[in-house]
C-alpha cells in the first residue's frame, strides 16, 4: 500500500486568484474559480501500516507544516476559504457605485463606467412596447390646437389620453410613423361637409392602419372677444368645412360680413385672442371659447342640427379582426379598364349580402389620365380614379374574405386600408343648450 503525500507546499494564496486592476481603475476583488493546487506522489518509503484502516484506506495523511496536519483539516480549510470568497462576492453585490453589479437578462454583469447623468438615457424596450388600448400613457396626434374637434375626438375614442397636437394632417401621420404618437385620429368626412379628399390621399400615401372610428356630433359657436357685438362685425374665420356647415345661418342673422379660410376652428379662436380682433369673429367650439377667453354670440349655428364627423384612429400596426361585434373593413382599388369593371367589383359584395357604407373615387395620382383609343389618336381623354370602399363586414368572415379574393381578380391594386370595430355609441343631434 502508498500512502499520499503531498509534492510540495499549498499556501492559502494559491487557492484564489487575484487580478491586478489596470492603471486608472478602480481596484477591486474579483472572485474567481476555487482552484485548488496541490500535487500528489506515491512515496513508498512513507508507507506505515498503522495508517491504513480495516477498509484498505489511510486513516491519516500527513500535511504537516502545510494547510493542516490531516485530510480533514485540510478540507476544514478548503471549506472556510471558500466561504470568504462567497462573503466576499455578496459584499461586492451591496455595495453601489462603479462596482455595482446588475442583472441582464439573467446573467450578472459589473458596470465599470461611472454614469453620467447629464448624457441622454438610452431607449429601453419600454418605450419602444405599444402602448394600451387606453390609459394616460396613450399619446394621442390630431391635427389643430387645443378646443379643436379633433381633440374631443381623441378624447371619445382613448380617454384619459395624452393629446398631442399638430399643424398639418402630414404631420400627424408622421408623428405616428416616427413613434411620436401612438395613435392618430383625423376626420374623414362630415354628415353637411361631406370628404375630407386631403387625408383619403394621405391614407393612401402612408402604410398606417385604420383602427378604429369615432363619430362626433359638431355643435358650432360664434366667438368674439368681450365686449364685441355682432353688428360690430366684418369678417368670420374658420375652417372651410365649418364655414360651409354654417353658411345658411350666418345669413339668417344678418350678418354682412367676409368668410376666411383659416386651418382649423380652435386656430381661429386661437388667433383673434392673440391679435386682439374686435372686428373678427371665428366659428369654432365653446370649449375654444373657454379655452381662449371669448364670449359665445350665438350657439349652435350649424345649418342642419344633425352635424356629424366621422373620425378615424390609426396606428403602425393593424388589429386582429372579430366576428363578436360589429366590424367595418375599408379598402382602396385600382383597375385598368375604365369604369366597366367598377360593376363586377361592386357585384362580389352584393352576391354575399355585405353592405357597402361608403364609395370615394379619388383621381389615380400616378396615372390621372387615360386615353379613349388603343392608337393615341384624338382628343378624348378620361380620369383614371383610385376608389375607397367601406363595407359592414370584419375580416375575419369569410364572406368578405371571398369577395375581396373575386375584386383581386377584376384589379390592378388592392389594398385593405384596415378592419376595425364600428362606432355603436348612441347619438344625439346637436341643439341648443
Amino acid at each position: 500500500m502508498h500512502t499520499i503525500t503531498p509534492s510540495s507546499g499549498v499556501s492559502l494564496k494559491s487557492l484564489v486568484r487575484q487580478t491586478a486592476p489596470p492603471p486608472g481603475q478602480i481596484n477591486r476583488f474579483i472572485p474567481a474559480r476555487l482552484v485548488v493546487q496541490c500535487g500528489y506522489r506515491f512515496d513508498s518509503a512513507n508507507t506505515n501500516a498503522s495508517t491504513v484502516n480495516t477498509n484498505g484506506v489511510p486513516a491519516s495523511n500527513n500535511f504537516a507544516g502545510h494547510v493542516g496536519a490531516s485530510r480533514a483539516d485540510w478540507q476544514s480549510s478548503c471549506a472556510i476559504l471558500a466561504s470568504k470568497v462567497v462573503s466576499q462576492q455578496q459584499d461586492t453585490e451591496k455595495t453601489g457605485g462603479a462596482g455595482e453589479i446588475t442583472v441582464v437578462n439573467g446573467h450578472k454583469t459589473l458596470d465599470l463606467v461611472p454614469i453620467d447623468n447629464n448624457l441622454p438615457k438610452p431607449l429601453t424596450i419600454t418605450d419602444l412596447s405599444p402602448a394600451p388600448l387606453h390609459g394616460s400613457q396613450l399619446r394621442v396626434a390630431y391635427q389643430g390646437v387645443p378646443g379643436a374637434y379633433s381633440e374631443a375626438a381623441a378624447g371619445k375614442a382613448y380617454p384619459k389620453c395624452e393629446a398631442i397636437p399638430c399643424d398639418q394632417f402630414e404631420v400627424a401621420f408622421q408623428a405616428v410613423e416616427l413613434w411620436i404618437a401612438d395613435r392618430a385620429v383625423l376626420p374623414v368626412e362630415n354628415s353637411l361637409g361631406g370628404s375630407i379628399h386631403r387625408n383619403y390621399d394621405l391614407l393612401l400615401r402612408h402604410r398606417l392602419h385604420i383602427v378604429g372610428e369615432v363619430q362626433l356630433p359638431v355643435h358650432h359657436c360664434l366667438l368674439a372677444l368681450p365686449g364685441v357685438r355682432k353688428e360690430y362685425l366684418t369678417r368670420v374665420i374658420s375652417h372651410p368645412q365649418a364655414l360651409a356647415q354654417c353658411e345658411l345661418t350666418l345669413t339668417k342673422l344678418g350678418l354682412n360680413v367676409v368668410r376666411e379660410a383659416v386651418d382649423d376652428t380652435a386656430g381661429a379662436a386661437e388667433y383673434i385672442a392673440a391679435n386682439n380682433l374686435r372686428d373678427t369673429a371665428a366659428i369654432a367650439s365653446a370649449r375654444a371659447a373657454e379655452l381662449y377667453g371669448l364670449q359665445i354670440l350665438s350657439e349652435g349655428i350649424q345649418d342642419d342640427s344633425s352635424n356629424v364627423t366621422r373620425f378615424v384612429m390609426l396606428a403602425r400596426e393593424p388589429i386582429i379582426p372579430r366576428t363578436d361585434r360589429p366590424f367595418k373593413t375599408s379598402i382602396v382599388f385600382a383597375h385598368d379598364k375604365g369604369t366597366s369593371v367598377l360593376f363586377k367589383v361592386l357585384s362580389a359584395f352584393a352576391f354575399r349580402n355585405i353592405s357597402l357604407t361608403k364609395i370615394e373615387s379619388r383621381p389615380h395620382r400616378n396615372r390621372p389620365i387615360r386615353l379613349v383609343d388603343d392608337a393615341n389618336v384624338g382628343t378624348a381623354k378620361h380620369f383614371e380614379y383610385m376608389f375607397y370602399v367601406d363595407f359592414e363586414a370584419s375580416m375575419a368572415d369569410v364572406r368578405a374574405q371571398n369577395a375581396l379574393a373575386e375584386v383581386q381578380e377584376f384589379t390592378s391594386f388592392l389594398r385593405v386600408l384596415g378592419s376595425y370595430p364600428m362606432d355603436m355609441t348612441p347619438w344625439c343631434p346637436s341643439r341648443e343648450e
